[in-house]
Formats: structure tokens, sequence, C-alpha cells
């Protein structure tokens, strides 16, 4: 397999863990980072081994010679980047939430698809062998039919007026940010449900700090979820069925183990598998694979499920009344 030349726009936490990622998959060559701070893409660059540094966007979207770009900046300017990635030609790789709102990932969508370029959510979750064991035993009926699946997202996270986790212009609140997870596991599992109830509490800044929900099924399955930015969970994820019991360690969506119990709780399997690097080179092994296969979109995290989980959060928006500034004119 040839090397993959990869782009990395943004130079924040989540652009370092996945150069760190990057650095540990030998196809992946770390060929460029771009900041609007020409100074953060030098560092980013001689810190990580990227062979270039650019100090805008534009200069990275122009060079013709990257294979596919990694979007790392806050929620807030996802669509912007996107799209104007998609217009150079460039494929896209974007870290979740991918956007703001559905509608804006339908003008991403139908761009790419205009395009013929490769998009997809970075939702490392899906990647990661834990969680496609888990896939493996349901689809193989190994609990049977699932009844109630229970997945928590929240932490504790000091008020800081200046965080994007607080700012409603930058796609703050827990939704966007944690919730996501959940809901994708959900919905990846259960599809759309027939119902949703749902609680949050809106902080003076606009964005929810955390909430509550429960999804209900016609068929009388049902799922909740507990998130946020207030309090400390163990952010754990129990999927029950009628003939047993998966339970994936502390943290699921990054959790590098799970385990499979009967019905009355007794032990059948457990996988492990730690992380190579730190858990990102699955996706980005992923994106390899569907580059070399000529693929616009990964069969683990295809569009239309990307597209309805956002769906299901503008809901959620609209019922607690929760608007972010960029929609107000929309």
């Amino acid at each position: 397999m040839r090397r993959i030349k990869w782009g990395i726009i943004g130079t924040g936490n989540i652009a370092r863990a996945f150069a760190e990622g990057l650095a540990g998959v030998p196809e992946a060559e770390l060929y460029a980072v771009a900041s609007r701070t020409p100074d953060k893409a030098e560092d980013f660059a001689k810190r990580f081994g990227f062979g270039r540094a650019y100090g805008s966007y534009d200069e990275l979207f122009s060079d013709s010679s990257v294979d596919v770009l990694y979007i790392a900046t806050p929620m807030a300017s996802h669509y912007d980047i996107c799209i104007s990635a998609l217009e150079n030609g460039r494929n896209v790789f974007c870290e979740k939430s991918v956007t703001l709102n559905a509608a804006q990932l339908r003008d991403i969508l139908a761009l790419a698809a205009e395009k013929k370029l490769f998009f997809c959510e970075a939702m490392w979750m899906k990647c990661r062998p834990a969680y496609l064991k888990m896939k493996d035993w349901i689809s193989s009926g190994r609990i049977g039919d699932i009844r109630c699946i229970k997945a928590d997202f929240s932490n504790f996270v000091p008020y800081d007026e200046n965080s994007r986790l607080f700012r409603a212009d930058c796609g703050g609140g827990a939704l966007l940010d944690v919730t996501v997870y959940p809901l994708t596991l959900i919905h990846d599992l259960l599809g759309d449900p027939d119902e949703i109830q749902s609680a949050a509490h809106i902080g003076h800044d606009g964005v929810d700090l955390s909430n509550s929900l429960i999804l209900r099924y016609k068929n009388g399955t049902f799922a909740s979820v507990d998130s946020g930015m207030e309090m400390p969970l163990r952010n754990n994820a129990v999927i029950s069925g009628t003939d047993g019991v998966i339970v994936f360690g502390d943290c699921f969506f990054c959790s590098d183990n799970v385990s499979l119990y009967d019905r009355e709780l007794r032990l059948i399997e457990r996988y492990d598998h730690p992380a190579r690097v730190n858990g990102y080179e699955y996706e980005i092994e992923e994106v390899h694979r569907c580059l070399s296969s000529g693929m616009t979109e990964s069969p683990l995290i295809p569009h239309s499920a990307t597209l309805r989980v956002m769906e299901m959060m503008d809901g959620l928006r609209r019922e607690w009344g929760m608007r972010f500034p960029q929609e107000m004119t929309d």
C-alpha cells in the first residue's frame, strides 16, 4: 500500500492526539499541518514530524499533494472548513460532532457527492476493536434481542467562560460534545426511536450543561442516556438482551475491553484489545482502507447514520429552546 499523505487543520489537543496516532501507522505520511497562526503550525510540525507547516487553511486546501484532510478545529468552524476543503478537491475526515446541525451536514454531503470525494465524521468509537467485537456478538445472536441499552458520558468540567465547551458561538454544550457518543451507539444498534423523552439543564451561556434522555421503541425496547459537564459518571455502556448482557469497560467510547455475560450475569467471554498507539490508529486505518478501495464513505460510519444522529440532536435542541448564534439568521 502506498503511503497516504495527511494534512491536519488545527493544532489543539485533539489534533495532537490524532498526530500521535498517525505517527504509529506506517502507511500514514505526516505531510502538512495548517493553523491561522503560523508559529503554531511551525511548532506543531516540528513536534510531530510533519513535512510542511502552513500559516493559513487556504494554503493547505490548495496543496494538491495531500490525500486527506483531518479537521480538528472547534465545531462551529467545521462547516466552512469542510465546504472549502471539498471545493478545493480534498477528501475530508472531520472531527465530531461534524457540524452544528443537520442542514449544514446535508450541504457538505451533497458537495462531497457532487465532487466524488471521501467524507466522514471522525467517530473513532465505531472503529475500535472492542466496539466491533460487541457488534459481532450481537449480530451472531449471543445476547438474543436487545431489550435495553444504558450508556452514560458525563465528567465534571470546571466552568470557563472562554472554553469552547461553554460558548454557544463555538457550538458548545454537552449534546454535541459528549451526548453524541451514546446517541451514536444506540442508533447504530437500534435505529431510529419511536419516541425520545428528554430533559436538559441549560446554563446562562445558553448551552446544555447536562441532559438526560430516554429513547423508546414500539417493541418495548428502550435506551437511556445521562451525559454532561456537571458531574462525573462511570461513562460505561450496558447492552441487555433476551439471552445475555454485554458490558463495556469504563469509558465505553474508547474502551479496550468488553465482556459478555449470560442471563444470570455469569461471565461467558471477555475481549481485551489494548491500543497499539492511542486508539486513533483504528479510524486512521479505516480511512486508509476506504481511500485505497475508492470508497467515498466508510461502511463503519455511513453518511446516513451520521445525518440521522444529527437530526435527533436538532430535535432535542428545539425541544430545549437551544440555538446557536449561527442559526439565528438561517
